[in-house]
């Protein structure tokens, strides 16, 4: 076994810093409706969903082995190729968090390596077979069955509290959500924090540090899992706004039926092997719990942006990927320079953000610049459509219609009349 490399030292502290993009950018589908709903404090419920991401990367490391095992042959990968594959989800990560658009860092990541890994070793270097049953299936899936459980879920908690004491429901509510949350956090850390440990066991394969079809090193699921709690505990707030206010309005009875949901749908497919998308899961959630509740909506312009970059996130990886391991076969200058422009761009991304803070403190607010969005056609039809309350109504109309004039004003000149 050889001796750790230069380029494989990089590579592994790369993959550590997607594994902290990966944490900020994903707090939200753990926390975002807990947040929106007040069921939690906000910084409470980032350190929260920490711990339990730390917890949850112990757990199991099945969806490591397909990432390591089973999605590009490891014959003939450099750890160089694994750096541009990670070049390309970083920036994918950090340009969506940038706009406060919920993409897939698993998707990022997939993408990256599939790009990389093309432009290395050509196409027959990725397992087509793994790529659709494991990646693509459980993409498409994942929203759909997490979002029609959500809805049924929401509609079922609100037919059977419908004689339930509010104030007593909505407090059993809100524990339900935190305990949901905590599950949603644990299925994360089980899915997400495997990634990076497969990806840097793929690169100790690569780099000849570790025997092929070996499993994660203790220090590897140890790094990766404190690496994704720390960017957690930091909150990707601008994602956070735009899952708890963005899509639709939340009330505890649908945040505990989301959150439920997608934490059952993303634990099954842990189990599986399955390389999920948290995010595809609870935005699905989300959205079917929006529309669970009776007058509910979901703002399909925001949505509508979300599939977009859901759809862009594989490709736009993989290009900016392949770029990178084009770069790199140059010599060693060629991977300089683009860990160069990885951290130029890096910076340059968070100094953009400075320019409007979105943190704990205002991460709820709707309004101004913080605006989560626009409402979109189906919200705004709904709004128009809707009846004033009578109070409301009977002071409009008793301002706008005038009352009719009498016999003795008809007969009384006006001021403006000549005489």
């Amino acid at each position: 076994m050889e001796s750790f490399s230069l380029i494989l030292a990089i590579v592994v502290v790369t993959a550590l810093a997607f594994d902290f993009t990966n944490g900020f950018h994903d707090t939200a589908n753990a926390m975002a409706t807990t947040i929106s709903t007040g069921a939690l404090r906000p910084k409470v419920a980032v350190a929260m969903s920490a711990v339990l991401n730390l917890v949850g990367a112990f757990l199991s490391v099945e969806v490591a082995n397909t990432i390591s095992k089973g999605l590009v042959d490891e014959t003939g990968i450099r750890p160089e190729v694994i750096f541009a594959a990670l070049v390309g989800a970083i920036l994918w990560n950090l340009l969506t968090w940038l706009v406060g658009l919920p993409s897939s860092s698993s998707h990022a990541l997939m993408g990256g390596l599939i790009g990389a890994a093309i432009a290395s070793a050509g196409v027959g270097a990725v397992h087509g077979d793994v790529l659709v049953t494991k990646v693509l299936l459980p993409a498409i899936a994942a929203p759909i069955v997490a979002g029609v459980a959500a809805m049924f879920a929401s509609r079922l908690t609100y037919t059977l509290g419908r004689k339930a004491d509010g104030a007593a429901a909505a407090k059993g509510y809100r524990a339900g959500q935190i305990a949901s949350a905590g599950l949603v956090s644990l299925a994360h850390g089980t899915n997400d924090a495997q990634k990076t440990m497969g990806i840097i066991t793929l690169a100790l394969v690569a780099g000849g540090a570790l025997a092929p079809d070996s499993d994660p090193p203790m220090w590897v699921i140890l790094s990766a899992g404190l690496a994704i709690a720390l960017g957690t505990y930091l909150g990707g707030w601008r994602i956070i706004r735009t899952m708890g206010k963005g899509l639709t309005d939340l009330q505890p009875q649908q945040g505990f039926a989301a959150q439920t949901s997608a934490a059952t749908v993303i634990l099954a497919s842990s189990h599986l092997g399955f390389s999920l998308s948290t995010t595809h899961s609870v935005s699905g959630a989300v959205m079917g719990a929006g529309l669970g509740r009776k007058g509910g909506v979901v703002r399909w312009s925001t949505a509508t942006r979300m599939f977009v970059a859901w759809g862009l996130t594989l490709p736009a990886a993989a290009l900016v990927a392949a770029l990178a391991e084009w770069v790199c076969g140059l010599g060693d200058w060629g991977t300089a320079l683009v860990a160069v422009f990885l951290v130029a761009s890096s910076f340059a991304i968070w100094k953009i953000s400075r320019r409007e803070v979105v943190d704990h403190t205002n991460v709820n607010d709707t309004d101004g610049a913080g605006d989560a969005g626009p409402a979109g056609v189906v919200t705004t039809a709904i709004a128009a459509v809707t009846p004033p309350p009578a109070g409301a109504a009977a002071e409009e109309l008793t301002a706008t219609i005038p009352a009719q004039a009498t016999a003795s004003d008809a007969k009384t000149p006006s001021a403006a009349t000549p005489v």
